[in-house]
């Protein structure tokens, strides 16, 4: 089912639901930069097939979402959109356990959340989560270019090493193609944010990253793991693989452990 939902500040978020009869328990899957909800149809019906509902949404500015395209200037913006689909998923379960799972900069967004709202999911699941910013793709932030300024997305061939996952992901025509420098500029702050903050996240969580992940790299995961005040914490590097650890050709090893993982903490 596709809807939208009115965020924090009345923006309308693209807002899909994929429910099963008797779920064991419900995950709001956050995308990552540039992309949409629409390529975690693969991890959706996996997550169904599990007895899991799954509820997406598309970033503001991006894809079906309304907004600036790819563009932010203030990083709790993409917190609070995050919180808002919480809240949705939350009021439809009851008492049903919610999870997270966020990949690229929908884990920055799925980490920041459980810093500033904790305790309101039972678990996160983070992938190739940017969380320190080790690798520079868009250089040292703040950017001192003109805000509005905008380049060009370069992100795919670093995605995967499936070269029909990069191919799909150029020719996709909600796939963003410009990025703004306001929206790099909101994620650096949002970093140094995580970072002052870390002890103050506490909830379960399962941080996988891909060894090869050309994007962001796995150093943001370990440093991010060892800093947070979880209790209940595992973190998973895989060798070989690159940034789209659900997409990349063992894609099915990464979704089992994920879901293993959220099945023994309903």
């Amino acid at each position: 089912m596709e809807t939208t939902i009115a965020s924090f500040d009345g923006t309308r978020l693209y807002f899909a639901k994929n429910l099963v009869s008797d779920a064991k328990g419900a995950v709001v899957i956050v995308h990552g930069l540039c992309e949409h909800a629409g390529r975690y149809d693969y991890l959706t019906e996996q997550l169904n097939k599990r007895g899991f509902h799954v509820y997406r949404f598309d970033h503001r500015g991006h894809a079906r979402s309304e907004g600036p395209r790819t563009f932010y200037n203030d990083f709790h913006h993409l917190i609070d959109d995050v919180n808002a689909v919480v809240e949705a998923a939350l009021q439809e379960n009851g008492d049903s356990p919610l999870f997270i799972i966020g990949h690229s900069m929908g884990g920055f967004a799925s980490s920041s959340f459980g810093t500033k709202y904790p305790g309101k999911v039972k678990g996160i699941v983070l992938s190739g989560a940017l969380t320190r910013y080790h690798t520079k793709v868009a250089g040292e932030l703040p950017l001192a270019l003109p805000l509005g300024t905008y380049f060009p997305n370069e992100l795919g061939s670093g995605a995967c090493s499936d070269p029909e996952v990069v191919s799909a992901y150029a020719n996709d025509p909600l796939v963003e193609k410009q990025i703004s420098v306001d929206l790099f500029n909101s994620l650096g702050y949002g970093v140094e944010w995580l970072k002052q903050h870390a002890g103050q996240f506490a909830d379960p969580v399962l941080v996988l990253h891909g060894a090869n992940d050309g994007l962001v790299s796995e150093r943001d995961s370990r440093d991010f793991f060892g800093d947070i005040a979880s209790a209940d914490k595992s973190l998973k590097i895989y060798a070989h693989l690159m940034h789209e650890i659900f997409n990349e050709p063992s894609r099915d090893e990464v979704i089992e452990e994920a879901i293993a993982w959220l099945e023994q903490r309903v």
